[in-house]
């Protein structure tokens, strides 16, 4: 049922340590009918792309955020019912203008001008310097309030917040104002400050107070940025989205805070190979799910991890973490390689080979149809990548933090390969090759540890019999 009362959408909290979002598609305009549940509109943050649905039904009268901006949780986004926003904008304006004609028309009649006195006299509201406390205000707001991704992009490039002017909702600090704010090299406001009290002259301090220019400087700041990237010829320029950034600050973070060391070793995965074909088909008739090698490697995986708990852990602080579970995140590519996420399969050790498959197969089209919800990709205790779909032989992937380890998985390829028969022979065969990597972090994990992992992975898989499905 539509509703005549307006409904509020909020930005949603898309995980615990997510407090702000960008807006990247509205589904719906002003003025359109929209069913409860049906998706209004595509955010994007650092941890998830999803989907937003209508929390009621009705039409859109208002959408408060446009498309591209970044806003805190619980920020209001649009409203559902409740009459229409073009209706309820004009109607403040037009009483507020209306008495004000009617005053001028009757002091004109009287032929008094005293009336019309009183009105300027209210010229001292532009007296009264409203701007100028707004972007004091935003330096307040940066010692007051920033979210913690802001918070950590400030400290590791050795930024005061309260330097940076805030656009977000009250001039609070967003992480694009930071971002751009380092990207326009803007160090000179700290070099600035001690510059001003060096010139202590009565009649320099009178005509240029410090405050004075410090605001002009730094609400200039923000906007350099934006004619600063000039392509050249043969060029296209794209502004990096949300998803990207994140990428880009948690690969960083990655490789600042984990010693990675990547160990690889050939795995024999012929008798894999052989099962996989004799399964397929039953699979794809009976369960509608096809048996990807992926799926074979992943249930190994699970069952090695249980002998190797520190590959499966992770450092919080100085306390080492060890789990009885497996919260296995599989690398999910997502628009033509324009963004990656890592949702996790929650207790992996729990599913057979039918169960991983098919969990596999249900979030990665999750991922890909932007249904993903922030506990999906929350929690991960271990993750696999697996570029050998594409043909790669070898890679160094990153680690996902703050675990401990990632396996890569490459592609298999026929190779000759010297085997030892039953009699103890040697012989060259034919053999189907795939090649494992495993980095990890060395504060935690040590070559040797992970040798082994890697050989008891290896004679799982080579080993593969008829009960381990």
């Amino acid at each position: 049922m539509a509703t005549n009362t307006a409904v509020d959408v909020v930005m949603p909290q898309m995980g615990v340590s997510v407090s702000e979002g960008t807006i990247t598609k509205w589904s719906k305009s002003v003025g359109d009918t929209i069913e409860a549940d049906e998706t209004l509109l595509e955010i994007s943050t650092d941890k998830v792309d999803t989907e937003v649905p209508s929390p009621a039904s009705g039409v859109v009268s208002e959408i408060l955020v446009q498309e591209g901006e970044t806003v805190e949780v619980g920020t209001v986004l649009a409203r559902i019912g409740g009459g229409s926003a073009a209706a309820a904008a004009p109607a403040p304006p037009e009483p507020a203008t209306q008495p004000a004609a009617e005053e001028a028309e009757a002091a004109a009649t009287e032929g008094r001008a005293a009336p019309a006195e009183p009105e300027p006299e209210a010229a001292p509201a532009p007296a009264a310097p409203a701007p100028p406390p707004q972007p004091a205000t935003a330096a307040g707001n940066g010692k007051a309030f920033v979210s913690p991704v802001v918070a950590r992009i400030a400290a590791e490039h050795g930024i005061d917040p309260a330097q940076v002017p805030g656009t977000g909702t009250g001039g609070r600090v967003t992480k694009k104002d930071i971002q751009g704010f380092i990207e326009s090299g803007a160090q000179a406001p700290p070099a600035a400050a001690p510059e001003a009290p060096v010139q202590p002259p009565a009649p320099q301090a009178a005509i240029q107070p410090p405050p004075a220019p410090a605001q002009p400087v730094a609400s200039a700041e923000p906007q350099a940025p934006r004619p600063a990237p000039v392509g050249g010829q043969g060029e296209t320029l794209e502004p990096m989205s949300a998803m990207r950034r994140g990428i880009a600050d948690h690969m960083r973070r990655s490789l600042d805070t984990s010693a990675h060391v990547t160990s690889a070793i050939e795995v024999d995965m012929t008798k894999v190979v052989q099962i996989r074909e004799k399964l397929k088909k039953e699979y794809q008739s009976a369960y509608g799910v096809n048996p990807t090698y992926l799926a074979f490697i992943a249930r190994a995986t699970v069952e090695t991890l249980r002998d190797y708990p520190w590959v499966n852990g992770e450092l919080r602080g100085d306390q080492i973490v060890t789990r009885n579970y497996v919260n296995l995140g599989f690398a999910v590519e997502l628009a033509d390689g324009k963004g990656l996420i890592v949702p996790n399969l929650k207790n992996a050790e729990t599913l057979n080979l039918l169960g991983m498959a098919k969990g596999i197969a249900e979030i990665a089209k999750r991922a890909r149809d932007k249904k993903l919800t922030p506990d999906d990709v929350a929690g991960g205790s271990f993750t696999i990548t697996n570029p050998g779909g594409y043909g790669t032989f070898h890679g160094t992937p990153v680690i996902s933090q703050p675990q401990a380890g990632i396996l890569g998985t490459y592609a298999i390829v026929k190779r000759p390969w010297v085997i030892t028969d039953e009699n103890g022979a040697d012989a060259i065969s034919i053999r189907s090759m795939m090649n494992l990597t495993l980095t990890y972090d060395h504060r935690l994990v040590d070559g040797a540890y992970a040798g082994r992992f890697l050989r008891d992975l290896r004679e799982r898989l080579q080993g593969w019999g008829e009960t381990d499905y």
